[in-house]
């Protein structure tokens, strides 16, 4: 793991003015552009909170962010890189993974009042210390807003880890929000003298229009604040990196024209892993769309219910919407359902919930569309897999993250693991569930539904790791461009050599 280039660079961190102003993906490109030069970075968020996850070689839990940033650093994942992640099972509790594991259940009250924050804090600061060991240099991603001054005393996470690692600091903000000037403003006078040292750069980010026309703005910008803006990155759509949770599902639901296949996903309330769905958004023939309403599904080929953080909760949701019985008449006409992970059980026959891990709800009925029985279980499974989908080559990848055991009478695997274990259910070309989180990442099981729904003129798949590639490369291109690169790496070099 040492680096090409010898040279040792100090920490660089991302925080923001607020959540989703894209701290990740500016994280991500800066983790490609350091790895493009020599370097061997690697990326580190001590806590973070998300129903994104993605499971490490070793087989334990990480955000998905994380995971991202690696795949732009060339390097594995691990759990150092996101030490504390929450997932919230509900709007009041979450679960919490330490190092990888669950350690329980606690309401937000329970983890920011009772939980130990120096112990969490120590197992962070040991997570980057040993990163620091290996890589050169880390890339630091903060959490949501560094000004949120009633959260400052529990804070692990930002300003805190900047301090206690001596990271330099950019503070990202979204100009398309508006009002830039007391976002950025306000979050730089807020802080206490000490940390506002360590901000060494603004970046705005997400901006429309002629960047020239900003630079009045620019300079007032640096007035009042007195550090300077190092980057203005312009608003793309033309470059694709998974984003970190479903807050950015509101900008996707865009038709497009002359589209083959319409496929709706079901938009859980506790939706988990939206990410598995991002090959199949990206394809010309395909329109996918995020469904919240009955009638939205009646117009759709393909209807898949994704993953969810709380299976039963997002079960009664889908019938006190209605949604449940939008699904169902779909089936009955014929159309495809798919389910994935959550989206299997409640595809199933009944769920068992015999420990209460989802809530107060012990039992309840499926929506009866695959001949399959789950019990919820205590132990979590975080695993990536190699698998045959429907027995045939090639190999596919994907990853399980799930607490549950889904069985039936007869075996009908969708999916055959490398180690001869079966995975899914398969009841015909339009019906079937698994628990593999991207699985539609893989070109044959791509193939199998243009074939199965009569979409022609596809010959050849680009490969998918490839594309994701390719993608990273353009984005840390785009940030050279419109970040002062030199001045960027003035702060992060040690005046004296370690």
């Amino acid at each position: 793991m040492k680096s090409n280039n010898t040279k040792k660079l100090k920490p660089i961190m991302f925080v923001g003015t607020g959540s989703d102003v894209g701290k990740s993906v500016i994280n991500a490109a800066f983790c490609r552009i350091l790895k493009q030069d020599g370097y061997s970075p690697a990326p580190f968020k001590a806590q973070n909170m998300s129903l994104n996850s993605y499971a490490t070689p070793e087989g334990l839990e990480i955000g998905r962010a994380q995971a991202v940033q690696a795949e732009a650093c060339g390097i594995d994942c691990n759990t150092d890189m996101n030490p504390v992640l929450l997932k919230p099972t509900n709007d009041k509790t979450c679960q919490v993974i330490l190092n990888g594991k669950p350690i329980g259940n606690q309401t937000a009250s329970e983890y920011f009042l009772q939980t130990d924050r120096e112990i969490l804090f120590q197992e962070a600061l040991k997570a980057f210390e040993r990163l620091a060991k290996n890589y050169n240099p880390v890339v630091m991603e903060g959490a949501g807003s560094i000004s949120e001054l009633n959260l400052w005393a529990k804070d692990i996470t930002n300003m805190r880890i900047a301090l206690a690692t001596g990271a330099s600091v950019f503070l990202v903000t979204d100009i398309d929000r508006g009002g830039i000037f007391g976002s950025v403003y306000g979050t730089i006078l807020l802080l206490p003298e000490e940390e506002r040292r360590h901000i060494k750069g603004v970046i705005i980010n997400k901006f429309r229009g002629d960047i020239a026309l900003f630079l009045a703005g620019r300079q007032i910008l640096e007035k009042l604040t007195g550090i300077p803006v190092v980057g203005i990155i312009p608003w793309f759509k033309d470059i694709h990196i998974d984003d970190e949770d479903s807050v950015a599902l509101h900008g996707k639901n865009k038709s497009i024209e002359n589209a083959s296949l319409k496929i709706a996903v079901v938009l859980l309330y506790h939706m988990s892993n939206f990410t598995d769905f991002n090959a199949l958004e990206r394809l010309p023939e395909v329109h996918l769309f995020y469904a919240s309403q009955p009638n939205e599904l009646h117009n759709a080929d393909i209807i898949i219910i994704p993953g969810s953080k709380n299976t039963i909760a997002d079960l009664i949701y889908l019938r006190q919407s209605g949604m449940a019985k939008a699904i169902l008449e779909a089936h009955a006409n014929d159309k495809s359902i798919f389910g994935i992970c959550g989206g299997y059980q409640m595809m199933g026959e009944s769920i068992h919930d015999p420990y209460n891990i989802e809530g107060s709800v012990s039992a309840i009925s499926g929506l009866n569309i695959l001949p399959v029985t789950t019990i919820i279980s205590k132990e979590k499974v975080t695993e990536q897999q190699k698998f045959t989908f429907l027995s045939e080559s090639p190999v596919c990848s994907g990853y399980e993250i799930h607490m549950g055991e889904t069985t039936s009478a007869k075996s009908s695997p969708l999916c055959r693991k490398l180690d001869g274990t079966e995975d899914g259910y398969f009841l015909n070309t339009k019906t079937w569930g698994t628990y593999m989180h991207g699985i539609f990442d893989n070109e044959i099981i791509i193939n199998n539904i243009f074939e199965t729904h009569f979409v022609t003129g596809r010959v050849q798949q680009q490969n998918y790791s490839a594309y994701k590639e390719e993608q990273y490369d353009k984005l840390a291109s785009l940030i050279r461009k419109n970040c002062d690169m030199e001045y960027i790496y003035s702060a992060i070099i040690p005046l004296d050599p370690i």
